[in-house]
Parts: C-alpha cells; sequence; structure tokens
C-alpha cells in the first residue's frame, strides 16, 4: 500500500515518526531487542511447519494413500492462500493495527493447527492446511514492518533482518529434529500440534514488548484486488499441477489464460488507484524489481529441494525421520551461518557480488544431486543440502535487506508486503513446479509388475508413498520388485529435477548480477 504520510510508531503512548531510509536514526534499545525476539516467533512457527510438514509427507501419503496431486495439495494449499493474502492482511495491518493482527493470527491458527492435526482424510487436512494459510497471512507481513519501524539505525536494522532471515533457517533446524521425534514417537498429527506452545508464548509476550503500529492515513480495503491477486495465483498454480497428471489441455489452457487476465487486470488496477493495495510502481526500480525475484527463487530452491529430499532419504533409503533430519541438520545450520556472515561481509563487499556467488553455490547444490543420479547416498544428498543451503543463507538476508532499505520509509508496508509474497510465491512453485516434474517423470518411469489389480497400479503410479503402502498387500516376490522400480522411477525423477533446479539458480544469478549493480 502507498503512504501518503510516514508511518509512525505508537510506544507507551507516544507516537516517534519515522526516520528517512538512508540515514541513521536513533539507536535501539532493550526493549527493541526483546520485541525482536518475540517476533521471531511466527517466523519460526512458519518455518517449522514447512519443514515438519517436508518430513511428514512420507507419513502421511502412506497413511492416506494419497495421489500425487493430493500430495502436493497438502504441501501447496497453505502458502497458496497465504500468498494470496499477505497484500491484503498488510493492508488491514495498515488500517487496524499490526500487532493487533499478529495476536488474531495467532489464536486462529492455533485453532486450525488442532483441527489439522485430527484431520481423518487427506481432503480434511488440505482444508485445514487452506486455513491455517488465512491466519498465517495475517501473522506474517507485519514482523518485517514492526522491525522496519523499530530498528532505525540502518547498521542495527540491518543486523536485525539477519536475524530475522536466520529464524527461517533456526526454524528448519530445529523442525526434522522435533519433528523426527514427534513423528516416530506420537505419529504425524503431532507435528501440527507442535505450533501451540508457540503460539501461547507470542500471545503472552507480544503485547508486553512489541509496540503497535499503524498507518495513520491508511488507503481503503480493496476487496476487488483481494479477489485478483487470488485468481491470479490459484489458477496458475492449478494448471502447473494439472499439466504434471495430465499434459496439456483444456483444463490447463483455461487456467493459464485467467491466471494471465487476472494478473494483468490486478496490476493495472493497482496503477489507477490513488491508494493500491499493492504499489506495484516500487518495481520501476531495478534493484528493488531483482532482490524480490533472487528473495523468490531462493526460496524455490529450497522448498523444492526439501520435497524430493525427505522423500529420498526416508522413502528410498529407509531412514527414519530423526535419521532424515539429523542428516540435513548442517545444512540448515550453514543457512544460519551464512546468513549472518553476510551482513559482516557486505559491509566490505558490494551485496551484487555476494549475492550472485551465494546463487551459484545453490546452483552447485543442485549439480551434485544431478550427477549422482540414482546412487544418491544420504551423505551425498546431505553434502549437496549444505553447499545450497549456504547460498540460500546470503541470499536470502541480503535480498530482504536490500527490498526493504531499497524504498523511502513511507512505503515500508508495501515492500514489506512485497517481500513476504516473494517468500510465499516462491515456496508454492518451489513444490508446485518441481514437485510436479517429479511427480510427471516418476509416473512416466515406473514400470508396474504384473499381477496388479487396477486399483493397486494406480495408487503405485501416483506416488512412491503409494507403492510402497501397496507393496504391502503384494507377495514378497511381486512386492519387491514394485518397491525397486517405483524407487528407481523416483530417483530418475530427482535427477530431472536437479538439473531444472541448476538451470533456474544459475539464471538467479546472472539475474543478481545484472540488476544490483547499483543497489545500495
Amino acid at each position: 500500500m502507498t503512504h501518503t504520510t510516514p508511518i509512525t510508531i505508537v510506544r507507551s503512548g507516544t507516537i516517534r515518526p519515522e526516520t528517512p531510509t538512508g540515514s541513521t536514526g536513533p539507536r535501539a534499545r532493550p526493549r527493541d531487542w526483546a520485541a525482536l525476539a518475540v517476533l521471531m516467533l511466527p517466523v519460526l512457527l512458519v518455518s517449522i511447519d514447512n519443514t515438519v510438514l517436508s518430513f511428514a509427507l512420507p507419513s502421511i501419503s502412506l497413511q492416506f494413500a494419497t495421489s500425487g496431486a493430493m500430495l502436493l495439495w497438502i504441501v501447496d494449499a497453505y502458502p497458496l492462500v497465504l500468498a494470496g493474502l499477505l497484500v491484503a492482511m498488510g493492508s488491514f495491518g495498515d488500517r487496524f493495527g499490526r500487532r493487533r493482527m499478529l495476536i488474531i493470527g495467532a489464536i486462529g491458527f492455533g485453532v486450525l493447527s488442532v483441527l489439522a492435526a485430527f484431520s481423518e482424510s487427506a481432503g480434511a487436512l488440505v482444508a485445514a492446511r487452506a486455513g491455517l494459510g488465512f491466519f498465517g497471512a495475517m501473522l506474517m507481513p507485519s514482523t518485517l514492518s514492526l522491525l522496519r519501524n523499530i530498528f532505525h539505525d540502518r547498521i542495527q536494522r540491518r543486523t536485525a533482518l539477519a536475524i530475522w532471515a536466520s529464524g527461517f533457517a533456526a526454524g528448519g533446524a530445529l523442525g526434522p529434529i522435533v519433528g523426527g521425534f514427534l513423528i516416530e514417537g506420537f505419529g504425524w498429527p503431532s507435528v501440527f500440534l507442535l505450533a501451540v506452545p508457540m503460539l501461547a508464548l507470542m500471545l503472552v509476550f507480544t503485547p508486553i514488548f512489541v509496540p503497535e503500529s499503524k498507518d495513520p492515513n491508511p488507503g481503503p480495503v480493496d476487496l476487488m484486488s483481494v479477489g485478483l491477486s487470488m485468481a491470479t495465483l490459484f489458477p496458475l498454480v492449478f494448471a502447473i499441477k494439472e499439466f504434471a497428471t495430465h499434459g496439456f489441455g483444456v483444463v490447463v489452457a483455461v487456467g493459464l489464460a485467467v491466471a494471465i487476465a487476472s494478473g494483468v487486470w490486478f496490476v493495472r488496477r493497482q496503477l489507477s488507484r490513488p491508494n493500491p493495495m499493492l504499489d506495484v510502481r516500487l518495481f520501476r526500480s531495478a534493484p528493488f524489481s531483482g532482490a524480490v525475484l533472487v528473495n523468490l527463487l531462493a526460496v524455490f530452491s529450497l522448498t523444492g529441494f526439501l520435497y524430493f529430499g525427505s522423500q529420498h532419504l526416508q522413502l528410498v533409503l529407509g531412514l527414519g525421520p530423526v535419521q532424515a533430519g539429523l542428516l540435513l541438520l548442517p545444512g540448515l545450520l550453514t543457512m544460519i551461518a551464512t546468513g549472518l556472515l553476510s551482513v559482516q561481509v557486505v559491509k566490505r563487499v558490494h551485496a551484487r557480488y555476494v549475492i550472485a556467488v551465494s546463487l551459484l553455490l545453490s546452483a552447485i547444490g543442485y549439480g551434485l544431486i544431478a550427477v549422482a543420479g540414482n546412487s544418491t547416498s544420504g551423505l551425498a544428498l546431505a553434502v549437496a543440502f549444505a553447499v545450497l543451503s549456504a547460498g540460500i543463507g546470503a541470499s536470502e538476508t541480503l535480498s530482504n535487506d536490500l527490498i526493504v532499505s531499497a524504498v523511502p520509509a513511507e512505503k515500508a508496508g508495501s515492500a514489506s508486503g512485497i517481500s513476504e509474497t516473494a517468500y510465499e510465491i516462491g515456496a508454492v512453485f518451489g513444490t508446485a513446479v518441481l514437485g510436479s516434474i517429479l511427480v510427471s517423470s516418476y509416473r512416466g518411469a515406473i514400470d508396474l509388475p504384473t499381477g496388479l489389480t487396477a486399483t493397486q497400479q494406480s495408487t503405485a503410479s501416483e506416488t512412491l508413498g503409494g507403492a510402497i503402502t501397496v507393496a504391502g498387500d503384494l507377495p514378497a516376490p511381486i512386492a519387491a520388485q514394485l518397491i525397486d522400480t517405483a524407487r528407481h522411477a523416483f530417483d530418475s525423477g530427482i535427477t530431472t529435477t536437479a538439473g531444472i533446479g541448476l538451470v533456474l539458480m544459475v539464471a538467479a544469478s546472472a539475474l543478481a548480477w545484472r540488476t544490483l549493480r547499483h543497489a545500495k
């Protein structure tokens, strides 16, 4: 949203004007750093939820015998709804108070987490995940905007943003370990209940430490723009999934046409309004646009890797959730370390160089998987993930800093909303695109043994988890043959997917090199 007057902070009944971007404002107080700690809770919550779900997918796939498309919807229902509503919820936060939106979102997220834990079907779980996306959209836009207004000193703000970005990696590091113990001890539903104690802490400490922040002159809530944003994202993701399952057809063509038409309409509407819901004019700045795309592609890379990596470790190599989580833990810790290190490096080296090289590291991580192919061991995947994560940690931290710093202070709300939207769109398409390619490749490569019923053939040809479920009801020789061919088909899909990820990360590096040359 375009703000016509500077954003203000409400702190103990006083109002302090925002310091313009580029100047050194007042130093943060201990209370401000405590507020950062509280604002890390929703960040940790979202990242833990994403990572835990990746490791719970094999168990969910086995229990519900889901199709490949349904398994992707379980993952994507949450970020799809969240991405479509992030900017709209940011608008509500501008109008009614960002801290208030945090509290409402926390309550709703907790209730939906319980409902997700007790889902009795894959469809019910998808619905609960969509509900989590609705309330998650209330949580995330407020965090960056609040940080932008709490930390006025430029160096301190960059450090706070590095800690904020590292929170995603920290949550990812905790998710596999804690989630692994929960899944093995109590089953996959327990991973959703993990959110409840974190939300309880947030509800207690947010009113104490986090100052209320709102736009003193907010624009109107634009329901038409909300609908258009959803009408752009949802048909696009649906078309991608349909293409992976059935190939190009009328449904795919209609989905793409609706998405393109809605997207064009959305942009034209934003340009014609004096107070747009999403200030698309910010994209006229090459550094801003480049940083947003880097943000999106980095998350795309991370979520796509986790989607197939967790299944390879558990369903192909036969590791338990805890063992799989421990193998990926070094990579997630590397992500935290490189994110914090990049704050120091960028003081001496231009962000353009650091981000471009970081994305090439991520490309190398994908390249290691593509070269290993069907012989990818747990150790090889762990090394590849650590290399990829090193690049993601640095590029994510600096791209978020550039997004917020590239705009005037009065546009911090719009910049934060765009940054969060890019993150979630990257999460949606990382799973939708790379996951759909993996599903399509698996379906084309699997060679089903004779002796299966039509239902068993359909289930086994959808996902690796489905094939393992079917194998449990077959005689030992046929079961072994089915599992062997299914695992080889899955790993051949990983090789294709990793190759595509490699190309995308090289392209992202070139994009960063070209667009960030004038970044501050």
